[in-house]
């Protein structure tokens, strides 16, 4: 029941997540901001997520995790419409009507003085900010504490099969939100308050802002939901085996003697309550003098470095560099799903076959992600010739800037 409750948080999380990405091209347009701004919005889930990350899984395996899950679903729940919130208060979207309309290709806003620069026509774009940060507090208990509750209560050689299910079931989440981000960008922003006869523009127009705002209503609606069941379940479950107690645990605030043999670093109390912030320092200093799980820090923040500031802009380029609508890439995103979901399933039954340790599971780890790095090499050789912008690309007089 734990399994199938996190697995649609799990869902539930991944689908605002895709569709904050799918709709930043929205969101820049709708609040007349420029990337700069757009990316600070982007980043504030993580900005929040970080503020308590350390906090909420130290802590937080003191206490009734369930419950703690729950509450966080409750509060991505708010972030999530307190990010629609500012489409009602705003007034309805006014579009230049004296542009030529584009048929393939998007105008690319160049500003002709040096010194100027383009700012926000409204500043409501703050509380887009913070319902995100939100959303990234929120989000910030599901994943540890998830996780080491059904590491301390199922099998040890089921426990990587269940975290691959659990993976691999949320990635109905981002295929999901690419169809819903390609949905709500279709819809016209004001669409069920204006008249949609007196719109004049397509998708494929740059002035053209789709209805970002649904997609956050919808998965706010989701988070909700997703939080009840968490609210029955009990703190702690029977496990499977009893007699194998040497197995860390995160429930330590329950246990008056623990098998400290195998984690002299910190020598366990007994815990009545919150562990005081004291033993929270020693426990990140322990934490980061684990010259394995520093290493493997490094290697996951390199990686997804590249894959956030990817997914990120994507959907800008896509329409200046090719003239597609933000709404084809969303729906273009699909195609990479199948192939991650058949990955971590896989990555979890090969470890529960052939019973890899931690070595094995590295070396396998190291060989898919190099041959996955020349396969990206083979993108340098891959591209497309400039759009003809006059004082951009070419001089006014037909000759490129370039030789």
């Amino acid at each position: 029941v734990f399994l199938a409750a996190l697995s649609f948080t799990y869902l539930s999380k991944t689908l605002s997540g895709i569709i904050m990405k799918s709709s930043i091209t929205q969101i820049e347009r709708r609040f007349d901001i420029p990337s700069s701004i757009a990316g600070l919005i982007d980043g504030s889930f993580e900005m929040g997520n970080l503020l308590v990350i350390a906090f909420v899984s130290y802590y937080g395996a003191k206490i009734h995790r369930p419950k703690a899950i729950a509450l966080g679903c409750f509060i991505m729940s708010a972030g999530s419409i307190l990010t629609a919130m500012p489409h009602f208060f705003m007034g309805y979207y006014k579009y230049e009507t004296t542009l030529t309309e584009c048929g393939l290709l998007s105008i690319i806003e160049i500003s002709l003085f040096t010194g100027c620069k383009k700012e926000a026509s409204s500043y409501m774009w703050i509380y887009v900010f913070l319902g995100n940060m939100l959303r990234g507090i929120g989000e910030t208990p599901i994943a540890p504490l998830g996780i080491s509750y059904l590491d301390d209560f199922a099998k040890e050689e089921d426990a990587p099969l269940y975290i691959a299910i659990l993976h691999t079931i949320a990635m109905i989440g981002p295929m999901l939100g690419f169809l819903l981000g390609s949905l709500c960008a279709r819809l016209y922003v004001d669409i069920g308050f204006v008249d949609l006869g007196s719109i004049t523009i397509t998708p494929r127009d740059s002035r053209w802002v789709g209805a970002w705002w649904l997609g956050f209503i919808i998965a706010g609606v989701i988070a909700l939901i997703s939080a009840i069941p968490f609210c029955f379940l009990p703190k702690s479950l029977k496990k499977p085996n009893e007699e194998s107690n040497d197995k860390t645990s995160s429930d330590l605030s329950n246990i008056k003697e623990d098998n400290s043999g195998k984690h002299s670093s910190i020598k366990q109390k007994p815990m009545k309550s919150l562990a005081t912030l004291k033993d929270f320092f020693i426990s990140v200093k322990a934490v980061l003098g684990n010259r394995i799980y520093v290493v493997f820090l490094c290697s996951v923040l390199l990686q997804f470095n590249s894959f956030v500031g990817f997914l990120t802009y994507k959907p800008k380029y896509m329409e200046q560099q090719y003239g597609q609508s933000s709404s084809l890439f969303s729906f273009s995103g699909l195609t990479s799903l199948p192939a991650v979901a058949i990955g971590i399933f896989l990555g979890g039954l090969l470890m529960k076959k052939y019973k890899w340790g931690l070595v094995g599971a590295t070396k396998f780890g190291f060989g898919i992600s190099f041959f996955a790095f020349l396969i990206g090499l083979l993108q340098f050789f891959v591209g497309c010739e400039n759009h003809v912008v006059a004082g951009l690309t070419v001089s006014y007089d037909g000759k490129s800037v370039f030789i």
